[in-house]
């Protein structure tokens, strides 16, 4: 008998993985549409004594599942960890802030004190961050130590709401005496630019506890970046600071290289793919020199730095005894010869081997004064680009930049063809005739070609678009995109092109004209847009 409970239990706990008082459903793809298809989860949640984290990453709740499995956690008290990582696959953004609101009230009725909310890779947009806003303000959150909203689209507008609200949970627990002691920030790939990030600075200066701050990929220019470093200046925990591709420019990175000094214990330091250019490199350099003295890692890697700025970066770390790993990828020579590449390597070598440090390198070269052939450069990116789109590498394609892209994409793919389409477009700046410019040329020329390819389904592409765009439901689990102005200015130019075919037309024209809250942030662009329909069509 007592054999039988003990491999019950060993079942149980291998079924759902329960580790530390933990709960988890991870990565099982299950479909969760109704309070009936959570019933299984619902009891073993009711009947977990001491309930501390749930894991419901890589499934997908609807909003009356999310309400079921939120009445089961309106007891636990001792509830800490949410991971809820992608659990929204094929929903529509509408569902998304009901369900966050119904476990966010719940975890308040249960009077939870969380350390972990991750919420990472769900793509809700702003209305996601208000499903998400009453539970940051209330003393569920006052013991939040890790907040995780990677790549979830949240803009400017969500990036607001979200200083705000960490804003206003640091002011209430501290007239509690506890303040908000956020360490963990996370929230790469989500389009704050300079506003939602500057937001964010005031709420990151305010709480002074930060020890990782994770923000690549956000289109943050100097404006941004300036406001982010006086901030981490009131943060002297910071360990990590990870602003990888976005834009600093001179100015940026000179501010930064200010606030870098205040940091004693940082030791991972990511400004690759940042423009930061010679000044700012040396800038950062003499900060690095004058303080940081248990670096660790250090990327200035395709900065547009050159080699006086590579060195000036090496020598800074000569003496940093803990440094594992110097990336200065894509520094550029002033000499195309040979020796110029060896001695440079030399040179930064004979820095690093005094510590054993991993010396990242490659090149870009321009010409010399020698006869030595020239060395080819480093051929323009495109997968980097249609892996991570901005304005800034689409513009540094160059003026090949649509036949590059045209050769990389499978145009025999109606649905790779549609994603590719989407990360072009939403680069897309009307105010930028440059960028404008040349989003619709490379769209033009992808889209004639992959038209006049025979086995090209027309149809298959509209519809990958619809489901891309969260205006059509898709069966298989594909995660709709955030909508951005530019993929509907886009798609108007598009529509209006002789390669691009009328019945075709009438079929975006009828999914368009659907009361879809999908593209009420688009307002402007979404009208524009129908309208050109209604005029193609005929």
């Amino acid at each position: 008998m007592a054999t039988d409970i003990v491999a019950q239990l060993a079942d149980s706990l291998a079924k759902t993985g329960v580790e530390d008082g933990e709960l988890s459903y991870k990565g099982q793809g299950r479909k969760l549409d109704d309070a009936q298809s959570v019933e299984e989860i619902v009891k073993e949640i009711q009947d977990f004594e001491g309930l501390q984290a749930l894991r419901l990453e890589g499934n997908t709740v609807g909003v009356e599942a999310a309400k079921a499995i939120a009445k089961a956690l309106e007891t636990k008290s001792e509830f800490k960890r949410c991971y809820w990582s992608d659990m929204f696959t094929g929903r529509l953004r509408s569902e998304i802030p009901p369900s966050l609101n119904s476990l966010g009230d719940a975890l308040m009725l249960a009077g939870a004190r969380l350390t972990v909310l991750d919420l990472s890779d769900n793509a809700f947009g702003p209305d996601g961050v208000k499903g998400i806003e009453n539970l940051l303000k209330s003393t569920a959150c006052y013991t939040l130590q890790e907040l995780r909203l990677n790549n979830c689209g949240m803009g400017i507008g969500g990036g607001k709401i979200l200083a705000a609200s960490l804003i206003q949970c640091h002011k209430k627990s501290s007239a509690d005496g506890a303040p908000l002691s956020l360490k963990v920030f996370v929230a790469g790939r989500n389009r704050l630019e300079n506003d939602g990030a500057t937001a964010l600075a005031q709420a990151f200066q305010l709480m002074g506890s930060l020890e990782e701050v994770h923000m690549p990929q956000n289109g943050i220019n100097h404006p941004g970046v300036t406001a982010l470093a006086t901030a981490v200046q009131h943060n002297p925990q910071l360990r990590i600071l990870n602003l990888n591709d976005n834009t600093f420019t001179e100015r940026g990175a000179i501010a930064m290289a200010q606030g870098l000094k205040h940091l004693r214990s940082i030791q991972v330091i990511n400004f690759g793919d940042c423009l930061v250019r010679p000044e700012g490199a040396i800038a950062i350099a003499e900060s690095v020199s004058e303080g940081i003295p248990i670096l660790k890692e250090l990327n200035l890697s395709f900065c547009e730095i050159t080699e006086e700025a590579a060195l000036a970066v090496a020598h800074a770390v000569k003496d940093k005894v803990q440094l594992e790993k110097l990336d200065l990828n894509g520094t550029k020579l002033q000499g195309s010869c040979c020796s110029s590449h060896i001695c440079l390597f030399m040179r930064l070598s004979t820095f690093s081997c005094q510590s054993c440090v991993v010396v990242s390198l490659t090149f870009y070269s321009f010409p010399c004064q020698l006869s030595t052939p020239v060395s080819a450069p480093r051929p323009p990116d495109v997968s980097s680009f249609l892996s991570f789109p901005s304005p800034d590498k689409l513009l540094k394609l160059g003026a090949r930049r649509a036949l590059l892209i045209e050769q990389q994409v499978d145009v025999t793919d109606a649905a790779k063809t549609a994603e590719a389409f989407l990360k072009i477009a939403s680069v897309y700046k009307d105010e930028n005739n440059d960028v404008k410019d040349a989003v619709l040329d490379s769209i033009d020329a992808l889209l004639k070609k992959a038209f006049s390819t025979p086995s090209f389904q027309g149809y298959s592409f509209v519809s990958s678009l619809l489901v891309l765009l969260g205006l059509l439901k898709s069966e298989d689990k594909v995660k709709p995109v955030l909508v951005v102005p530019g993929h509907l200015h886009t798609l108007e130019h598009v529509v209006r092109q002789d390669y691009f075919p009328k019945e075709n037309v009438a079929v975006l024209e009828a999914f368009l004209s659907r009361n879809n809250k999908t593209l009420e942030s688009c307002g402007n662009a979404r009208n524009g847009l129908q309208s050109t329909l209604q005029r193609v069509r005929f």
